[in-house]
């Protein structure tokens, strides 16, 4: 009996330090982790501040937040870092409202948010600073159709609900040879406002103006559809509907499996939903920003040759002046290594396009400068 005690007692203590010695390669950032947790991925971060640093907003960028919060809470054992994937306009409302340390938009802050953001920045006000880019992808589900390709002016007569049927005319022109089965279209739309939204609007009014009669905005403004919340909502949708299609951040697409449209732009071939396509768009914006805001212009009607043109670009939003002094130093900290090389790369993995060189050392300057 005191042998079988013994034995026990040391597989237990054998089975404790495993798992401390499991704990450890965790926090370190071990190689050997999925998701990210690479040397590479982790190597930029510099530890500063301490307590909790809550933010709010985009869903688009969910998963690159859920990577950089797991990378970054691995080094920096003061800080834990709280991201609500609550849609951008409720995660700017947040922020305004002071509840915050910075927001996650999918669009650049409007006229009216800067100068409600003046009252909040004491001596200064809300800037725009991109951190993650990616394209947004039509994600289909229609029985027996592996391979679909559709353009501006379709896509805005489907979101309007003035193509119902996937074997409609106009759709068979741009599939010819796909078998495209007489099934009702079921178009879901965000019911939350969301930047995605915003950006997907823009494409449809830039690239279709009299097939898409509504203005752009992060609130939904196409006849018909159903609706669902946030980006895990609307892909589920489609996941699980037969003849669904819906607008979704490309990392949602691969998460779930779901087929993605290919775009018939006007350029020699039509353009997949990838990664290194919505880079070729990203890399064509224009600076729309002053100062130290960063804000970018992105030609949502292109038709350079590989340029995915339904892209989005999230902003992180901050004071430039007159943050809250008891979370700036984690705030620069965690966005510094969000906008490091090692932040950006860890991001391919998840179907994000990491931010041209050019505009992360331009985003870096002006994280550094927040006071």
């Amino acid at each position: 009996m005191k042998l079988q005690r013994n034995n026990r007692l040391r597989a237990i203590a054998a089975g404790a330090l495993a798992l401390s010695g499991a704990f450890a390669l965790t926090a370190c950032g071990s190689d050997n982790n999925s998701g990210g947790g690479s040397a590479k991925a982790t190597g930029d971060i510099k530890c500063e501040g301490k307590g909790q640093l809550l933010a709010s907003g985009s869903s688009a960028q969910k998963n690159a937040m859920d990577l950089w919060t797991k990378n970054y809470g691995g080094a920096c054992k003061d800080v834990k870092l709280n991201y609500k994937a609550t849609g951008s306009g409720a995660g700017i409302q947040e922020w305004l409202q002071g509840k915050t340390a910075f927001a996650g938009s999918d669009s650049a802050l409007k006229p009216e948010e800067v100068a409600s953001s003046k009252k909040m920045c004491k001596g200064g006000q809300g800037i725009n600073l991109p951190m993650v880019g990616g394209p947004i992808a039509v994600g289909f589900n229609v029985p027996g159709v592996d391979k679909l390709t559709l353009n501006a002016d379709v896509l805005a007569k489907i979101f309007n609900s003035d193509i119902t049927k996937w074997d409609d005319p106009a759709i068979k022109a741009l599939n010819k040879g796909v078998k495209l089965p007489s099934l009702k279209i079921q178009a879901f739309h965000r019911s939350d406002e969301s930047g995605t939204t915003d950006n997907f609007t823009k494409y449809l009014k830039a690239a279709a103006p009299k097939a898409w009669p509504h203005e752009p905005g992060k609130a939904w403004e196409g006849k018909g559809g159903q609706s669902a919340d946030g980006s895990s909502g609307v892909s589920s949708q489609v996941k699980q509907v037969s003849g669904a299609i819906s607008y979704f951040e490309l990392s949602y697409a691969t998460a779930n499996s779901i087929k993605t449209v290919d775009l018939d732009t006007g350029a020699s071939a039509p353009v997949q939903a990838t990664v290194e396509n919505a880079s070729k768009a990203i890399a064509e914006a224009k600076p729309a920003g002053t100062g130290k805001d960063q804000a970018l212009d992105l030609a949502y009607d292109t038709k350079a040759a590989g340029a995915y043109p339904i892209t989005l670009v999230t902003y992180e939003i901050a004071c430039d002046k007159g943050n809250k002094p008891s979370t700036l130093k984690a705030t620069k900290s965690f966005l510094n290594y969000a906008a490091s090389e090692g932040g950006q790369s860890a991001l391919k993995e998840l179907g994000y396009a990491p931010l041209p060189d050019s505009i992360a050392k331009k985003v870096r300057e002006s994280i550094s400068s927040l006071s």
